[in-house]
């Protein structure tokens, strides 16, 4: 009988069923109107660090409801499963568990932001700044 996963192990095995993207692709997908960036960070984050310009502000406690194209509570912009959502935390951890949760809904190119907000902004890619 095996232990328990472990988070490292599981976050590897779960990084291996899809491609991630790095920023300056994410930044090219969603310019052209190819992906949609959807932000999980929590609100502490997004006030301290800014906002990716463009990105859709979904809590994650709430991704699933608001992305499942079937679901009753589906935002506009969660029009098929086909969407390519580019899923964007803090660092590109949690990132990854909300990715293969969409996954498992069908959203078969979800993916998630290698890095998190914080490689987005240490590219130098753009941030709305917090409200001071």
């Amino acid at each position: 009988m095996s232990g328990p996963t472990g988070i490292d192990a599981l976050l590897e095995r779960v990084r291996g069923g899809y491609r991630r993207i790095a920023p300056g692709e994410a930044y090219d997908a969603a310019e052209a109107g190819k992906a949609l960036l959807v932000d999980i960070r929590y609100a502490a984050l997004r006030e301290r660090d800014g906002v990716i310009p463009g990105a859709l502000v979904v809590e994650r406690n709430e991704l699933e409801w608001r992305l499942d194209p079937q679901g009753s509570h589906h935002l506009p912009e969660a029009t098929s499963h086909d969407v390519r959502v580019v899923v964007v935390c803090n660092e590109g951890y949690a990132s990854t568990l909300a990715a293969e949760s969409l996954h498992r809904l069908g959203l078969h190119r979800a993916t998630d932001l290698i890095g998190g907000f914080q490689a987005w902004r240490a590219a130098g890619l753009p941030v709305t700044a917090p409200d001071q």
